[in-house]
């Protein structure tokens, strides 16, 4: 089996909000904005009144890891405390703060009100021959509405995941490390043909990302061993090999996003917490 790529991988994105200037600042509200081919996440540190109106053209997931928040959309509404997931309608859409905290915005990169934010537009002037394009999946049966998730609900003994999928998205809450992962089970991998963003929302991380060879050893990349803070993006290119591991002594959390959502996810039973809500694509739903 050939390990030569055809073309030289793009590098990853690395957005430490700690260290770099908001993308926008409105009132009570500081934003960082950070795309990858397919989805955009807006990283939020408000005060109270905080508010953030917009029309939504797809779904899109409200994480609230710090502080509450009232959204509502198309005449309904929730409040969502600390540590839960939103999914939003397309439509009207409107996030006020009512504590101060930290919301994370996510969406598809058809919002383009958003993309025109993003601190790394110019990576994705066109769209990157080896990510696959956005599709939608099926719509849920009960229709688009409010789906509001608490965290905590979800969280299983076997498993350090928390997956949920809409029709165009798929996010990871994974549970919070309370300790350093161990150094002795790394999970390094790589998807041939879709990016993953990293959001950092506690804690300290290392990166370790290795891009793989071409013919052509003028185009080979060191290993990175990335070491970056909260909050946080990092967009790993599809093909790149990648695990990251929390350090020091905070708890770490970090948040996976992917789109279109994840097949091989979505086909373990059990493994995405809100499946029952929304159905696999015709080609997948039939297989045994």
């Amino acid at each position: 089996m050939s390990t030569i790529a055809a073309t030289p991988a793009r590098m990853a994105t690395y957005a430490d909000y700690r260290k770099q200037e908001p993308d926008h600042v409105g009132p009570h509200a500081h934003t960082w904005v950070t795309r990858s081919a397919n989805f955009v996440i807006a990283t939020s540190e408000v005060r109270p009144g905080a508010v953030f109106e917009r029309q939504g053209r797809d779904e899109t997931f409200v994480l609230i890891a710090r502080g509450s928040a009232r959204i509502e959309s198309n005449g309904a509404s929730v409040l969502a405390a600390a540590e839960t997931l939103t999914i939003v309608p397309p439509g009207a859409q409107r996030i006020e703060a009512l504590a101060p905290g930290r919301i994370a915005i996510i969406a598809t990169s058809r919002e383009t009100d958003l993309l025109a934010l993003a601190g790394n537009a110019a990576r994705y002037r066109t769209h990157p021959p080896e990510v696959a394009p956005l599709v939608d999946w099926p719509p849920p049966p009960a229709g688009f509405r409010l789906r509001h998730y608490v965290l905590a609900d979800h969280a299983r003994a076997d498993s350090n995941m928390r997956l949920f999928r809409s029709s165009t998205l798929m996010v990871n809450a994974l549970k919070k490390r309370p300790v350093p992962r161990s150094v002795h089970h790394l999970e390094p991998h790589a998807h041939s043909d879709f990016e993953q963003a990293s959001l950092i929302l506690e804690g300290r991380y290392i990166h370790h990302l290795r891009y793989p060879w071409t013919a052509d050893m003028a185009t080979w990349c060191p290993d990175e061993h990335i070491e970056i803070g909260h909050p946080s993006v990092t967009i790993i290119p599809a093909g790149v090999v990648h695990t990251s591991r929390n350090i020091g002594n905070e708890p770490g959390w970090l948040i996976d996003v992917f789109a279109p959502p994840r097949i091989d996810f979505s086909l373990e039973p059990g493994l995405v917490c809100n499946a029952h809500e929304y159905p696999l694509p015709p080609t997948f739903s039939k297989r045994p």
